[in-house]
C-alpha cells in the first residue's frame, strides 16, 4: 500500500505532496542481550496503525547549491567528498514550519536529520565528477506537520516523521533511492526508523532495524495516550528490567501469533511494562482501567479464538492498548468518555 497522495493540480498555495506518517505499536517486546557497542537487541513484532500525523511538502522553484561555498572549496582542495559535511546546506533546502512545540530547535528534530542523512549520503556515494558535485542544486522543500502523535508514547511518531520525510524528499528531488537503500539511511537516524521505510508489520530483531514481514490479520484496538514519560535510559537502568529473554526462532513468532495478538500468552511479553507501572502511575492507571474492560471480553469468542483479551503497553511506554474484535456488544464510546486519559479507537494499517 502506497502512502504518498500526489497533489499535481493543486494551486499554488497547496503542498506539492502529502503523505500519511503512521503511528505503530509492539505487540510484544523482548530484549535479548546487550551488544558490544552498548546497545540491546530487542524482538518484537511491529503492527503499523490507520492513525498518525500527516505531512505535507512545498517543491520550489528556486534551487539551492548542494554545496555550501566553503564545502565546494573544500572538494576542489582535496578531493574528498566523504569529509565534507553538508549540515549548514541542509537547514538552507528543506524548513520546517508546525514543530515548534515538537524540539527547541529545528535541527533538533527528526525531520530534519532525516534530511541531514540523506544528503550525508548523496555526498559520500556520489560517483559522479567533482566539478560536476560543485554545480549540483536540488529544490528548496517546505514542511509542515500536522501532528497528532503525542510525543514518548511509544509509538514512534518521530522516527514515522523521518521516514516520510526520506521517502517524500527521494520523491521531490527524484533521486529514485531503492528501498534498501533508504532503509540503510533509516537506521542511521534511529532503530525505529526502517519500519516506517518497510511498510508492513513485521517481526523485528537487532536494534528494530533487521525486519522480517509477517502477514496478520486486521486488527482494531482502544488506545489510551497516558500524559506520562519515563527516560529510556532510566528504564535500562532498572534492576527489575529483563534484559536476558530468550531469543525466539522466526518461524516460532510468525506460528505464534494468536499468542500475541489477544491474550499475550508466555513467553511473549512486554518486558518495559512492569518497570513503566511501577514509575509512572498514570501508565499504571491506564492500563488498569483496559484490564477492567478487557474482563467484559474475556469469554470464548469466535473471532479472537481465545478465552482471554490481555490490554498492554507499546514499546517503552506511555500508550497502553486493548484488542477488540470486530464485532462487540459494547458501548466503545463511554469506554472513552470514562477513560483516565485521551482515548481513541485505531484500527491496523493492514491486515488479511
Amino acid at each position: 500500500m502506497s502512502r504518498l497522495a500526489k497533489n499535481p493540480a493543486a494551486v499554488a498555495e497547496a503542498p506539492t505532496l502529502s503523505q500519511f506518517a503512521p503511528a505503530k505499536i509492539n505487540l510484544f517486546l523482548h530484549i535479548t542481550g546487550k551488544r558490544e557497542d552498548g546497545y540491546h537487541n530487542l524482538q518484537t513484532v511491529f503492527r503499523l496503525l490507520d492513525w498518525g500525523d500527516t505531512l505535507h511538502f512545498w517543491r520550489h522553484e528556486q534551487q539551492i547549491s548542494l554545496f555550501s561555498a566553503d564545502a565546494a572549496n573544500a572538494i576542489a582542495e582535496t578531493a574528498m567528498t566523504t569529509a565534507v559535511k553538508v549540515d549548514v546546506v541542509a537547514s538552507k533546502l528543506v524548513e520546517l514550519t508546525g514543530a515548534d512545540s515538537i524540539t527547541q530547535s529545528p535541527a533538533d528534530n527528526l525531520i530534519i536529520k532525516a534530511a541531514q542523512a540523506l544528503l550525508d549520503y548523496l555526498v559520500q556515494t556520489s560517483s559522479t565528477a567533482h566539478a560536476s558535485l560543485l554545480l549540483q542544486t536540488l529544490p528548496q522543500i517546505t514542511i509542515k506537520i500536522d501532528k497528532i502523535i503525542p510525543m514518548g508514547a511509544g509509538l514512534g511518531g518521530g522516527s514515522s516523521n523521518a521516514a516520510t520525510t526520506l521517502l517524500a524528499l527521494n520523491e521531490l528531488w527524484q533521486l529514485n533511492l531503492s528501498q534498501s537503500v533508504l532503509l540503510e539511511i533509516a537506521a542511521k537516524i534511529g532503530a525505529d526508523v526502517p519500519i516506517f521505510i518497510f511498510n508492513q508489520d513485521a517481526i523485528a530483531e537487532s536494534i528494530g532495524e533487521q525486519l522480517t514481514p509477517i502477514h496478520l490479520p486486521k486488527q482494531r484496538y482502544l488506545m489510551l495516550l497516558p500524559q506520562a514519560h519515563v527516560n529510556t535510559a532510566k528504564l535500562f537502568a532498572h534492576p527489575d528490567l529483563c534484559r536476558d529473554y530468550p531469543a525466539l526462532p522466526l518461524s516460532q513468532i510468525a506460528a505464534d501469533s494468536l499468542e500475541y495478538l489477544w491474550a499475550l500468552t508466555p513467553p511473549y511479553h512486554n518486558v518495559f511494562e512492569p518497570v513503566v507501572c511501577q514509575l509512572a502511575a498514570p501508565v499504571k492507571a491506564a492500563l488498569t482501567y483496559l484490564q477492567s474492560l478487557a474482563s467484559e471480553l474475556s469469554e470464548p469468542n469466535s473471532t479472537t479464538g481465545q478465552q482471554n483479551i490481555k490490554a498492554r503497553m507499546t514499546g517503552s511506554g506511555s500508550t497502553v492498548f486493548l484488542p477488540l474484535p470486530q464485532t462487540i456488544n459494547t458501548d466503545l464510546a463511554l469506554w472513552i468518555k470514562e477513560a483516565p486519559c485521551s482515548a481513541v479507537i485505531v484500527d491496523s494499517l493492514f491486515g488479511e
